[in-house]
């Protein structure tokens, strides 16, 4: 049995009171993920952004808004889990100030400044021991894994798991999971469910998970 920690759903970036950026991840993955590894023995504990999707029952879940929200509260869970599932899709960047209230409409329309947001599943992998392992979700046009390749190596993951942008907000998905080595270890299609369990019995196979 594995202690599994798994981030999930969007996060949201506020410009002011009421308008925020953020991006269509339903947390529907992330379910399915919690679903096949409770469904295998491990306990799970999932830090979410704000989706609709209900997580199973027997997952802990810890709800967040914002990046830096769930990388504070992934952080304080990262010592009692053995892995982490990176299945978040985190808002990447934040206006560099938020204005309180609400911006007026203007007729000249509206210039952003913004700044990067704390990369979650880095900031993780670069402060846990060794023995943890750590899997990221990588969303590409196309499932092309060329930046995932790039992505593996700056996150400083185990596995990367490759899936194209239709897979948002969808109930199915295709994907591609490839080693340290650039190497693909698997591939499979079908219904976020079924993909789920596949997944978590390959995590189990690779990362004694």
């Amino acid at each position: 049995m594995a202690r599994i920690l798994l981030t999930a759903g969007p996060t949201r970036a506020y410009l002011d009171d009421v308008r925020y950026l953020t991006n269509a991840s339903s947390g529907r993955m992330a379910a399915a993920l919690a679903a096949a590894a409770i469904g295998r023995g491990h306990k799970v504990t999932i830090v979410s952004g704000p989706v609709q999707v209900a997580y199973p029952r027997r997952a802990r879940v810890i709800p967040v808004t914002t990046t830096a929200e769930m990388l504070t509260a992934a952080l304080a869970e990262l010592a009692g889990c053995d892995g982490v599932i990176a299945a978040a899709a985190p808002c990447d960047f934040a206006p560099v100030r938020k204005t309180p209230g609400k911006i007026p409409r203007a007729g000249t329309g509206l210039t952003l400044r913004l700044r990067p947001t704390p990369d979650v599943i880095t900031t993780l992998a670069r402060r846990a021991p060794r023995e943890k392992w750590f899997v990221a979700f990588a969303l590409e046009p196309g499932g092309d894994p060329r930046r995932a390749f790039e992505k593996i190596e700056a996150k400083r993951c185990d596995l990367i798991v490759v899936n194209d942008v239709t897979a948002m907000e969808g109930e199915r998905t295709a994907v591609t999971v490839y080693d340290r080595r650039h190497d693909a270890v698997g591939s499979r299609a079908g219904t976020k469910l079924t993909v789920a369990g596949w997944l978590i019995r390959l995590f189990e196979d690779r990362l004694q998970a």
